[in-house]
């Protein structure tokens, strides 16, 4: 009884052993033959510049009315903002965009710039695809700004606002000249997209937006980012 129920195990063993060796050869030369036909290229259709300085010059006080209606009230420092957190919604990664090491900032938005952000990563990514560009994500650089957080930038850039809209939770800096490769497909590489069309689309996409009265948009040509306020 012993030695028939060894040789069935043995039996079944040994199939299960070929059914996984089989599958696995068959996954390496798949793979070989994915990776033989070279990395995924861009076909680029339709990619042109926004006027930046024209279309996207919302000054700061057009964004701060905005600010002070849909926002919270500024904080002073980071031990002040734990307080504020239950109005706020906290920014982490996702498939559209990461957020930056920020230094001068702390990744809390209200809910309705959060949605807005999270649509402008969408419409992003939608627009890569429909421009026959590769898939990337954009870098958030800055967020939510205690009243500690911009004495201290201020130090370091005159050009930054005492009255800064990134002290209500409403606004954002999106950068226009950095963003992260998505991973590789299987590890098939995509082929770079020139960050001059990317910057492209993401002022195409923020335009339409613009154009909806969904925010107000300030082209940062030192900060090398659009400056962007939820308006509704």
């Amino acid at each position: 009884m012993f030695k028939k129920l060894l040789y069935a195990v043995l039996i079944v063993s040994a199939f299960v052993f070929t059914v996984w060796a089989v599958k696995t050869v068959k996954e390496s030369l798949e793979q070989k033959r994915w990776l033989a036909l070279g990395p995924i290229e861009n076909h680029p259709k339709r990619v042109y510049d926004v006027k930046f300085a024209r279309e996207f010059n919302d000054m700061n006080d057009v964004q701060l009315a905005a600010a002070q209606v849909l926002g919270v009230p500024p904080v002073k420092d980071r031990d002040e903002a734990e307080h504020a957190k239950k109005k706020l919604v906290k920014l982490e990664d996702t498939d559209s965009y990461v957020v930056d090491s920020l230094t001068h900032s702390i990744p809390y938005l209200v809910p309705s710039a959060k949605e807005l952000l999270d649509r402008i990563g969408q419409n992003f990514l939608d627009s890569l695809s429909s421009k026959g560009l590769n898939p990337n994500k954009l870098v958030i650089t800055s967020v939510l700004r205690t009243e500690a957080d911009v004495a201290k930038l201020r130090r370091r850039n005159t050009n930054a606002s005492e009255n800064s809209t990134h002290r209500y939770g409403t606004t954002f800096d999106i950068s226009y000249w950095h963003y992260v490769k998505v991973p590789d497909l299987r590890g098939r590489p995509y082929d770079d997209v020139p960050p001059e069309y990317l910057r492209a689309v993401l002022s195409q996409v923020l335009k339409d937006l613009h154009d909806e009265k969904a925010c107000y948009v300030k082209y940062e040509r030192k900060q090398t980012c659009f400056h962007v306020t939820v308006r509704k």
